[in-house]
């Protein structure tokens, strides 16, 4: 899984039983070269000779895919012989899901990645729920039901990853989702833009500067946040041409910006999480976000009722969930069941989710 924030690539080596729970047996990550974290950043909007570069840099990424994969097997001992499937998002570089002739376009090679591997390839989850008339999108709420639902038990689990996505469990077998804001892409465009760094390490850099009140306003008005799910979104809207035109407006010293993005994150999280499930006492949070102190700390003050805490306490490490979720949805292709849920996605029913590139 290589996902918004374009942090790297996580693998998960996972035994999946038919009723569907899932038992992680490895985890492997690899950061991306720069060279091809910035192609992959740059193919979010349109440019020369895109379809060149395109090609290119999902050639390079699927081979960073099969380095996980060889790190997943060289760990466990298993041969490539022992493993049903791999199921391999891509990087997704352009979602458009709300125009009159919707597309989402996630870059990879999945045929070669089967050819390298030589492990049955499942890929091009999102096309399926699109065409059914869904935004194909987010579509980890049925792993996190499956993973995380109780019985009689409101949970609601947080993926913060270069975008945030919230599930809503109520408890009863049913679950909501949604894409609720930025996540980390802004927050890690400014920290590289000023620091130098891909991240802000604990949300350490955010901590020591002051939120601007009016720059956090202004960010805060932006329609899609007012929006009722279903909804989805990507770097096509929060990307630095967005931040830019708010800046225009409410200019601040680059610490202060910092300080406002995590709120901003955090706001638009909490805006979500109170007006949809105003019962719920319960927040895990996944992804890269998890790990940002100053945000998880601005969470928890936004929603005092709530107990907010990373999902590693309840079996699942954050780092691995998402990896997790799209090896189950992998098996659940293989199997040729559902995985959809037209509750999150706005599509007309459940469908069979992914694409078969056998070895």
């Amino acid at each position: 899984m290589s996902g918004t924030s374009l942090d790297g690539v996580d693998g998960v080596l996972a035994r999946i039983a038919p009723s569907g729970r899932t038992q992680v047996l490895a985890h492997s990550s690899l950061s991306l070269p720069e060279h091809l974290r910035q192609q992959l950043l740059e193919l979010n909007t349109s440019g020369h000779d895109e379809l060149h570069r395109s090609a290119l840099a999902a050639h390079a990424l699927t081979h960073c895919y099969a380095d996980v994969v060889g790190q997943l097997l060289a760990e466990t001992a298993l041969t490539a012989a022992q493993v049903c499937a791999i199921g391999a998002h891509g990087q997704t570089v352009r979602h458009q899901p709300r125009l009159a002739q919707p597309y989402t376009l996630q870059i990879q090679q999945p045929a070669l990645l089967a050819e390298l591997t030589g492990i049955d390839v499942v890929a091009d989850f999102r096309s399926r729920d699109l065409a059914a008339g869904g935004q194909g999108a987010p579509l980890v709420p049925a792993f996190h039901l499956e993973a995380f639902g109780r019985s009689g038990c409101r949970v609601a689990v947080l993926n913060i990853g270069g975008i945030a996505n919230l599930s809503l469990l109520p408890g009863d077998g049913s679950a909501l989702g949604w894409d609720c804001g930025p996540g980390n892409a802004l927050i890690d465009h400014w920290c590289q833009q000023h620091l130098g760094q891909a991240y802000d390490q604990d949300g350490a850099w955010a901590a020591q500067g002051k939120v601007h009140t009016r720059l956090l306003a202004s960010l805060l008005e932006e329609p899609f946040l007012q929006a009722s799910p279903p909804k989805s979104t990507g770097r096509d809207l929060f990307n630095p041409a967005w931040l830019q035109a708010h800046l225009d407006r409410h200019p601040a010293s680059p610490i202060d910006v910092q300080a406002t993005l995590t709120a901003f994150t955090a706001h638009s999280i909490a805006q979500d999480f109170r007006r949809h499930a105003p019962h719920c006492r319960t927040l895990l949070v996944c992804g890269g976000g998890a790990f940002n102190r100053t945000l998880m700390q601005r969470l928890q003050d936004l929603l005092p009722q709530v107990q907010v805490e990373d999902t590693g306490l309840h079996g699942l490490p954050p780092q691995q969930v998402e990896a997790a979720a799209f090896a189950w949805l992998a098996h659940k292709c293989v199997r040729r069941e559902t995985a959809s849920l037209p509750s999150v996605t706005g599509a007309r029913g459940a469908r069979v989710l992914g694409a078969l590139y056998p070895r």
